[in-house]
């Protein structure tokens, strides 16, 4: 089974946390793609430059400036970072933003009800799965960078990565049997932001609604599940949200998304 494996930015941005991360993703036995993100990075890099963030619902507002940015910092600087330190740990990869070998096309999102400026949708039906599936035959482990483009006009598009994984995920499961793994710093979704603990083993939709109405599961945590539950319903075999620490654990801990 392919792995799809989504790894945040609060452990991107963190070098003792990525290399560990690094170090047991490249452990992982059979083909894998990696995605990630660096929003933080992305913030950090933009404040020094003079250019104000802007979020909505967990996700960013990408005008002109902040996409000179986020190419820069995530199909740049994280992705190679990235690609060099699975090199040097063996894992022989190779990085890609969604303009790469027709990759990942999308559709630049409507100004209508919110304009989030140069943010794209991937269109799943002309995913690249070709691309990637001649890389892994050649013994490469693909590395994703959230920067997707459109091919109506050529333009780069800045696009959630938790969408960008979702969208590996299902465009290569016309392909194989595919596993969608979402790494970051908790242990998995909470009841309890404050409590590490405090995990949520199994969320069906109705319970996602039911928290989300609740507001249990809010900012960032929203696109990532929204994401979980369309690959559920697009041909994943199965998805789960848990600790970067875990990814070599049996069952990876954290939540497991149920239809």
């Amino acid at each position: 089974m392919l792995k799809v494996v989504k790894i945040g930015g609060n452990i991107v941005d963190n070098p003792e946390k990525l290399d560990k991360f690094l170090k047991d993703f490249a452990a992982l036995k059979g083909d894998k793609i990696l995605v990630h993100g660096g929003g933080k990075i992305a913030t950090h890099i933009s404040k020094a430059l003079g250019i104000e963030t802007q979020m909505i619902n967990g996700r960013r507002v990408t005008d002109g400036e902040t996409l000179k940015v986020v190419t820069m910092v995530y199909a740049g600087l994280v992705n190679k970072t990235i690609v060099s330190k699975l090199q040097y740990i063996g894992c022989n990869s190779v990085g890609l933003s969604g303009a790469d070998g027709k990759f990942i096309v999308s559709k630049r999102r409507a100004s209508t009800p919110i304009d989030y400026g140069f943010v794209g949708d991937p269109v799943v039906e002309k995913f690249g799965a070709s691309t990637a599936k001649t890389l892994m035959n050649a013994g490469f482990t693909v590395v994703v960078a959230p920067i997707t483009y459109d091919d109506a006009d050529g333009s780069l598009l800045n696009t959630n990565a938790d969408t960008v994984a979702q969208t590996v995920a299902v465009g290569m499961a016309s392909l194989c049997d595919v596993e969608l793994v979402y790494c970051f710093e908790k242990q998995g979704v909470l009841m309890d932001v404050n409590n590490d603990d405090s995990v949520i083993p199994e969320i069906t939709v109705e319970k996602f609604a039911e928290l989300k109405s609740q507001g249990i599961v809010a900012d960032g945590m929203l696109p990532k599940l929204e994401n979980a539950f369309k690959a559920i319903g697009s041909g994943v075999k199965s998805v789960v949200i848990c600790s970067a620490e875990n990814i070599l654990k049996p069952g990876y801990g954290g939540t497991i998304l149920l239809k």
